[in-house]
């Protein structure tokens, strides 16, 4: 094992169960940086986890009936699952719940009491409950808003434990100059300061334990406070390598080398937490970064606007390295970045299925048409040749350098000139006119070898990003899955005679359209079942708003009798329902198939609401809804009549 440490960390995150892609960016990239790291032969330790103490879920779970641990325990179920889906190689999962957790929070918080560093006091100030953030008047938004979310923040006032954290404002500015490299992007640092030092108030004194509610962990020494939630979660990055528990683990990986924290909790990671650390007397971690947001057509994601982007429908489409390459490849990991389908799509046709893709395919075909599989060079030199091995080796320095300031986009970039010159390359050298002429069969064989030597450079250097195209791509060449991230440094390492094996298209190329119309079912079918589901968790009373008789009587719900049922041509579990409602005749295309056989629903008589807009379903018009009831279990039954009633009869 290697000497080298490195440890690095996400966020810990607030537990929810409707993680949009935004959520997943930041695993992602650390996820792809401990590959990295990994392949470059550093011991490297992935800590990602969840907070799960605070007002906030406390409220949420009495919203739910349960206790807050009940409530969080199958959130973090979810997340887990999503992360094994995303193939997330992280190497701990801890939780502000976890026993040991907990008990090095107490310890932390009575060494800093010993200290001096936290003294009793009374707190008066503006409170962000989804922020879990305290806020002094000058710092408030309009209308005394949470400047990070919008939200109402609420005038607290009571009992508090307080840390100095106005002791360290000299040293840490102090720290900020002599290390330039702590706090990037290096102009996150400038708003710290301006935000936060600057200004008649200056940094304050922290708020570090709250009495109006009890979800926490209780002060050691007065158990009518929690700890603030903030200083739970930070000390995760502790408690995940054995703070408290294991002296060597701790020693080895202590102090992280980086922290990735989203753009907006950048104050608690580089003012609030290494003032902790420098009064519990531990080294800072040697960096943090804050990336920027993935919007939605340049509005932030969320579900009240219903512009909610989820990893699962893009994965089940085109696969988790599609969305990883995209995330890394389209946004510059410091800055804002606006997602739409449209343009996922574009970038999974012109870098995945028109460049890797195609390249892949083009020179595997060829190895395997014109010299039975076989890879061999023969040594015939051109300078066109010299160009790309020239290229290919140059590739992986470019990599390494962009990799070292967490520039993703940059290093796929230079990864993608590669694949881009050796696409040239082919339509430079013409292996099918080689193939032709027997005199240059040596000349063919040499081309051949050059396509598939950079697709093996290719491969390794792609690896830390999409690890399974990687492989597919050393499948095809006839390569073994192991790496070493040197031999993409030297041309020629492919050995004569290996044998190829002609696989399936890696990324197919999109219908843009059609796909656009397919994921926005799927992405669509994932919202509203979210929805459902935690409405059904709520008074069903309180469900919908009340509605008055005027808006009930735009509906027009009809009966109507279905005559003929057909599968969907382009959908698995779509119908296709043409009815008679009296003497007008509809379709409707319905998600019933997995509850109702054709021979059953021919001839039923149903409800439906008639003056509905009519949309496509996956390339079929929708004119019309059927009304059908769906319990708790999962059951539905169409709705109908008691009685033997005619097609066309209103409902009143």
């Amino acid at each position: 094992m290697s000497n080298k440490k490195f440890y690095v960390t996400t966020p810990i995150y607030y537990p929810s169960d409707n993680l949009h892609i935004g959520h997943t960016y930041c695993t992602v990239a650390v996820d792809c940086v401990k590959r990295f790291k990994k392949i470059k032969g550093y011991d490297v330790f992935f800590t990602t986890g969840t907070d799960e103490h605070g007002q906030k879920i406390e409220e949420k779970a009495k919203e739910f009936g349960m206790k807050p641990k009940d409530y969080v325990d199958g959130i973090v179920k979810n997340i887990k699952k999503l992360w094994k889906i995303m193939d997330i190689d992280y190497d701990y999962f801890v939780r502000s719940t976890d026993e040991d957790h907990e008990k090095d929070v107490k310890n932390i918080f009575q060494k800093l009491y010993d200290k001096g560093d936290i003294y009793k006091g009374e707190y008066e100030g503006y409170y962000c409950t989804p922020c879990e953030s305290f806020w002094t008047e000058a710092q408030l938004g309009e209308n005394k808003t949470c400047p990070d979310c919008g939200r109402e923040t609420q005038l607290t006032h009571e009992e508090s434990y307080f840390f100095r954290l106005s002791k360290y404002k000299d040293r840490l500015l102090k720290y900020y100059e002599d290390h330039p490299e702590f706090i990037e992007p290096a102009f996150r640092k400038n708003e710290m300061i301006k935000n936060f030092f600057e200004g008649k108030d200056g940094l304050e004194d922290l708020s570090v334990s709250r009495s109006t509610f009890d979800w926490g962990v209780k002060v050691p020494f007065d158990d009518k406070h929690v700890v603030y939630v903030w200083i739970d979660a930070l000390a995760c990055y502790l408690t995940a390598i054995g703070y408290g528990t294991d002296k060597e683990k701790f020693n080895s990986y202590w102090p992280a080398s980086v922290h990735f924290v989203g753009k907006e909790i950048m104050r608690f990671h580089v003012i609030i937490w290494p003032a902790l650390l420098m009064a519990l007397d531990l080294p800072l971690p040697e960096k943090v970064f804050g990336h920027g947001w993935i919007l939605f057509d340049n509005d932030k994601m969320s579900k009240s606007k219903g512009n909610v982007i989820y990893p699962e429908p893009i994965i089940k489409l085109y696969g988790v390295d599609a969305l990883k390459y995209f995330l890394l490849r389209e946004f510059s990991f410091g800055s804002d970045g606006s997602f739409n389908i449209e343009k996922f799509m574009q970038r999974l046709n012109s870098d995945l299925a028109n460049d890797l893709g195609n390249l892949l395919s083009r020179t595997v075909s060829m190895i395997d048409k014109y010299n039975e599989g076989l890879i061999n060079d023969m040594g015939v030199r051109e300078d066109v040749d010299e160009d790309l091995e020239n290229l290919a080796v140059s590739v992986v320095d470019e990599v390494e350098a962009a990799m070292e300031h967490y520039q993703f986009s940059v290093a796929l970039e230079s990864i993608w000139k590669l694949i881009r010159r050796s696409n040239k390359y082919v339509d430079e050298t013409e292996p099918w006119k080689l193939a032709k002429d027997e005199d240059k069969k040596d000349r063919l064989n040499t081309v051949l070898y050059n396509l598939a030597e950079s697709l093996r450079i290719v491969s390794i250097l792609i690896y830390p990003f999409i690890k399974d195209t990687s492989l597919k791509i050393r499948e095809q060449l006839g390569l073994s899955d192991e790496i070493n991230w040197e031999d993409s440094r030297v041309f020629g390492l492919l050995k004569d005679d290996t044998k190829v094996n002609k696989g399936e298209v890696i990324f197919p190329r999109l219908d843009i359209e059609a796909e656009i119309e397919r994921f926005n079912e799927e992405n669509t079918a994932l919202l509203n079942s979210r929805t459902i589901s935690e409405a059904k968790e709520e008074d069903k009373e309180n469900i919908k708003k009340e509605v008055s008789i005027e808006d009930f009587a735009k509906l027009d719900i009809r009966v109507a009798e279905i005559v003929d049922v057909e599968d969907h041509p382009n959908a698995d579990k779509l119908y296709v329902l043409k009815l008679k409602i009296g003497d007008i005749d509809r379709q409707i295309v319905s998600g019933i198939k997995e509850y109702y056989k054709k021979e059953d629903l021919v001839g039923r008589k149903i409800l439906m609401i008639l003056n509905l807009k009519p949309i496509k379903l996956r390339g079929v018009e929708s004119n019309g809804m059927l009304l059908a009831a769906e319990d708790d279990d999962g059951n539905l039954t169409l709705a109908s009549t008691l009685s033997e009633i005619k097609s066309g009869a209103k409902i009143s």
